[in-house]
């Protein structure tokens, strides 16, 4: 009994181990040659055509939100002028970044996932590599690519789209004016600001690309199993994007020193 408990307490941390060594193989896959090309553009093409349209439905509604409650906070303290610096920053560093993953996860990577794991039910990897191809050179790293390419520039259509939301429900609904808007915007905001978002974007899909390559050539137990695998590559994404957050957002806070005004 004692044992079982073990090894239940035990096994995530096994499963951490094995993601992580995933994780150095596919590094190591990246500067191997030859790049397989044609399935890296097949790849992007197919992440950005399930994943642009709803990014796009989800930025206005995000932005709004981010502007209504975070300018009716700000007006509670009567600094209503720093309302478009404040809207402006946390959809760049936060809501842009994480609505990106979390649609790169939810459809591209439940995609691959379900795709490499009806690869291994058919045991099409196991005869990949009795023919000498490695399925981490040959399949993976494409996907891992597409899926930091695409989230990078889904993550830039994401700021667009709710900064300019947060501003028309910031000017309409809030009774802010458009001059306030954007000059607390370019007192506050500096370039780092962009490129921390664009890095978060950037390790959110390598993050999310590598956990359902794994659980997706991991499955087994047949169809059943490609289903739990798929749930399974998006739970653990989700949480795993919030702790990498956690630390990302820490760290620029620490190394990258505020603008003043």
């Amino acid at each position: 009994m004692a044992q079982l408990t073990a090894t239940r307490v035990l096994r995530p941390v096994g499963t951490a181990g094995k993601l992580f060594a995933f994780g150095l193989d596919v590094g190591r896959g990246l500067f191997r040659r030859p790049f397989q090309l044609r399935e890296f553009l097949q790849q992007a093409w197919f992440i950005a055509s399930v994943t642009i349209i709803p990014t796009a439905l989800v930025a206005i509604p995000f932005g709004a939100v981010i502007a209504l409650q975070v300018g009716g906070l700000i007006k509670q303290f009567g600094a209503q002028s720093f309302t478009g610096s404040a809207s402006v920053l946390a959809v760049i560093q936060q809501a842009g970044p994480i609505a990106t993953a979390l649609l790169i996860a939810g459809a591209g990577g439940s995609a691959i996932a379900a795709d490499l794991g009806a690869r291994k039910i058919r045991e099409e990897l196991d005869a990949m590599m009795v023919l000498g191809i490695d399925p981490i050179q040959r399949l993976v790293v494409p996907r891992v690519l597409a899926c930091m390419l695409v989230a990078v520039f889904l993550n830039g259509m994401v700021s667009v789209v709710g900064v300019a939301g947060g501003y028309v429900f910031n000017v309409v609904l809030q009774d802010g004016t458009p001059g306030a808007y954007l000059a607390s915007f370019t007192a506050l905001a500096q370039l780092p600001d962009l490129w921390i978002g664009m890095v978060k974007a950037l390790v959110f899909g390598f993050i999310a690309a590598i956990v359902a390559s794994y659980k997706g050539m991991s499955a087994g137990g047949g169809p059943k199993g490609v289903g739990d695998a798929v749930n399974e590559s998006v739970v653990i994404t989700f949480l795993l994007l919030f702790v990498v957050n956690f630390v990302l957002s820490t760290l620029y806070l620490q190394l990258v020193p505020p603008k003043t005004g």
